[in-house]
């Protein structure tokens, strides 16, 4: 009854605030004129009617007061360096906020955003959010812990993966927040009936009612956007993956789809000579809407597809076959890119097509 207690107590904090900063970031929005402009990549209703993009600033809000409350409770802990980590969780995601208000503002190029997620990156190494070990999936035993500059390495390009995959995925009104509050569902579910960690638990309960109440607002018709709050929320999923021991194949498994979007993406910019943080319309989200989709449509799929694999990570015990899992699903995502690329070439050829014919 105690843990229910603290269960309900972070995530109501966490939804709440979220909900009541939801108005006035709108507000604050519009009046400094931090709105979202039609054109390039977006196109969709929310960027016509110009809405706010500091809807990620009040998530961050009620993200961070939900995680402070939850150190005032009484719940056990059993990790010698939380409080370290927590700091390092909490000064990552200000910078970010306060970062990305700026981007918000001033629509900063490539290069200065990388270089503040490589900040945001850095302050998670410097707090011990870093990855030490993986579990083997052939042997089901944990490795040996890194040496320091790989653990630091494979935890830059974590922490960057995720900032940016939230990023690119933020594309469409109800996407990314819904994407991040199944993820920390998954995250939840394993610390607090698996692993029995429950203050770690409380962490993603933060998340989780912070996404939500984003969510809430920016669900299709859209009220406000998230704006570069989407590369902090990749932050927050990101560090919270790690802290309480290291989760990544279950945020991997979640978000496999929109990490595989972004991959493909990267590739394909690179090839063509471009930044692979510069954002376009090739992505999967993009690419479905342009061959006729609704945005709910796409969506609804979207946390469909995340949901049942979140699921499968929760049920499978076996790490080999979650290797295997994530493997096989992989290859069917880059077939299923490589189908949607060909049919909306041959609609764009037919509608060129008919076009030049009139």
């Amino acid at each position: 009854m105690q843990h229910l207690t603290a269960f309900l107590v972070v995530f109501t904090l966490a939804l709440v605030v979220t909900l009541l900063l939801m108005p006035a970031c709108a507000w604050l929005g519009i009046r400094l004129r931090i709105v979202a402009k039609a054109g390039g990549r977006r196109t969709t209703e929310a960027d016509l009617r110009g809405v706010s993009k500091l809807g990620g600033v009040g998530l961050a809000v009620g993200f961070v007061l939900a995680v402070l409350a939850a150190q005032l409770l009484p719940v056990p802990r059993f990790d010698p360096n939380e409080v370290v980590r927590l700091t390092g969780l909490i000064a990552g995601t200000v910078f970010l906020t306060l970062f990305g208000v700026i981007d918000d503002k001033f629509d900063l190029k490539p290069l200065p955003q990388f270089i503040g997620q490589s900040i945001a990156a850095v302050i998670a190494i410097a707090f011990q959010i870093f990855i030490e070990y993986f579990n083997n999936p052939l042997s089901g035993q944990q490795t040996d812990p890194f040496p320091f500059i790989v653990t630091a390495s494979l935890t830059f390009f974590w922490m960057l993966t995720m900032m940016n995959t939230v990023n690119f995925l933020d594309g469409l009104d109800g996407l990314a927040g819904g994407v991040a509050f199944i993820a920390g569902v998954v995250l939840f579910i394993n610390s607090a009936f698996m692993l029995g960690q429950t203050s770690v638990s409380l962490l993603h309960l933060a998340l989780m009612g912070a996404s939500l109440g984003f969510v809430l607002y920016n669900f299709y018709p859209a009220r406000i956007f998230m704006g570069s709050g989407a590369v902090t929320l990749g932050f927050m999923l990101g560090a919270l993956a790690i802290i309480g021991g290291a989760k990544m194949a279950a945020i991997l498994f979640v978000i496999a789809l929109p990490l595989m979007d972004t991959a493909w993406q990267a590739f394909n910019r690179l090839q063509r000579g471009r930044s692979p943080f510069h954002g376009d319309r090739g992505h999967l989200h993009f690419r479905l809407l342009d061959l006729g989709f609704t945005q709910r449509q796409i969506v609804g799929a979207y946390y469909l597809f995340c949901t049942c694999f979140g699921i499968l990570t929760l049920v499978v015990e076996s790490q080999l076959f979650k290797l295997v899992s994530l493997v096989a699903m992989m290859a069917l995502l880059a077939l299923g890119f490589v189908l949607v690329a060909r049919v909306q070439g041959r609609t764009e050829r037919k509608t060129m097509t008919q076009e030049s014919s009139v």
